[in-house]
């Protein structure tokens, strides 16, 4: 099957993923990946139009995954946003999940620990609201 040809944006975001990803096996340190990255490349290389059509195509393909994620019923997948307030992320996440069924999917704010929380590890009050299986779940957490 011949190969289609990328737009530039689909190119430079399959640079981004082949930057993050870690092979089977192989330990990770987060000191060794950019996890600062906000998108300039794209925005600086890339038109609005082509971004657009980008952006389209991957909610397409996320509401299908998210069938298919329901279908099987054995894993689950957690999108974590974290950044201070006003930054953006409850409306990144309304307009990038703009094509996920809302039956199938979990948002969890996080805001200032209570003193329940404080008693416990900081990874307890996560563990309570993870995802079930064959849902998405989404954390929003403000930093400081």
């Amino acid at each position: 099957m011949p190969r289609i040809k990328e737009s530039r944006a689909e190119e430079l975001i399959r640079k981004r993923i082949a930057l993050g990803r870690v092979a089977p096996g192989r330990k990770v340190r987060l000191e060794h990946y950019d996890t600062e990255w906000g998108g300039g490349d794209l925005r600086d290389r890339c038109t609005k139009k082509e971004l657009e059509s980008l952006l389209t195509q991957d909610v397409t393909r996320l509401t299908k995954a998210q069938d298919l994620l329901y279908a099987a019923s054995s894993w689950a997948f957690l999108i974590v946003f974290q950044a201070m307030d006003a930054a953006g992320k409850d409306s990144t996440i309304k307009h990038v999940m703009s094509g996920v069924n809302p039956q199938g999917c979990q948002v969890y704010s996080f805001k200032q620990p209570s003193a329940e929380e404080l008693n416990h590890t900081f990874l307890w009050r996560c563990s309570k609201d993870l995802p079930e299986r064959g849902r998405i779940g989404i954390f929003s957490r403000n930093t400081l």
